[in-house]
């Protein structure tokens, strides 16, 4: 499989155009030959991890990877020039012909390979519908369990599905049996009130803010903070099945920062 076909059949599946205006990562081809007018390299290994940075890089190069896949790119907004740690992070993909493929809020929103619906996969939930409101898309989802956790037992199955490092931090001001479940992962303290105005007995995300204590206490809500890179993980891998799929050989990155 050619670069230009594997990030277009990404694209298509993740509806990269969808989040162009709503999102400040460049999402899709980052660092690469752009066709038509570049080369059109082969895609035999893919590399997949939450963060492109300079040790991400360095370790799909180890692998022999021609593209590395990640959650969160280099290019934030406008981009002016390479010097610097931008051109330490650039440097491994153009002195190893390494493609960069990025999928941010496409890949936080998908229902079925996002990373909130591989986080409620884990949890079991049911009759799932959009959560996390951006525009007309959506950055998460909602679900229901259908035997209810007890507030405890919730913050165990996360921090065993997630596996965070430094454990779940639990704000315990919600219900004794948790049923409806609100997920939006990494950094999406701001959808709390979304999550109480849809009924959430929980909220998951990845980080707080310092607001978020009080604002739950006196919603009545509970407030699991799972780990950013923790509560990210799900997607990445969703695509490294999905490459696997098409006959790629894959490698998965795990580089945590316990945050």
């Amino acid at each position: 499989m050619n670069l230009s076909t594997f990030c277009g059949r990404l694209d298509e599946r993740l509806r990269t155009d969808a989040y162009a205006d709503l999102d400040a990562s460049a999402n899709g081809l980052q660092v690469g030959p752009d066709r038509p007018t570049g080369a059109d390299p082969d895609i035999d290994h893919a590399a997949f991890a939450v963060d492109a940075a300079v040790e991400t890089a360095e370790r799909a190069v180890d692998t022999s990877a021609d593209v590395l896949c990640v959650h969160h790119g280099l290019f934030w907004g406008e981009f002016e020039r390479a010097t610097g740690s931008t051109y330490d992070r650039l440097a491994p993909f153009f002195e190893n012909d390494l493609a960069l493929y990025v999928s941010h809020l496409p890949l936080d929103g998908h229902p079925e390979i996002g990373n909130a619906a591989g986080l409620a996969d884990a949890l079991d939930l049911r009759g799932r519908s959009a959560f996390g409101t951006l525009g007309p898309e959506h950055i998460g989802l909602r679900g229901r369990s259908p035997d209810g956790f007890a507030p405890d037992e919730l913050r165990d199955r996360l921090a065993t599905e997630c596996d965070p490092g430094q454990g779940v931090q639990h704000l315990d001001f919600g219900p004794e049996n948790i049923e409806n479940v609100a997920i939006a992962t990494g950094s999406a303290a701001d959808w709390l009130d979304e999550a109480v105005a849809a009924g959430a007995d929980a909220f998951v995300t990845g980080e707080g803010k310092q607001a978020v204590y009080h604002e739950a206490r006196e919603a009545g809500i509970h407030v699991y903070l799972a780990g950013h890179y923790a509560t990210e993980t799900f997607g990445v891998r969703s695509l490294q099945s999905l490459a696997e799929e098409w006959g790629v050989e894959t490698t998965f990155i795990d580089c945590p920062t316990g945050l």
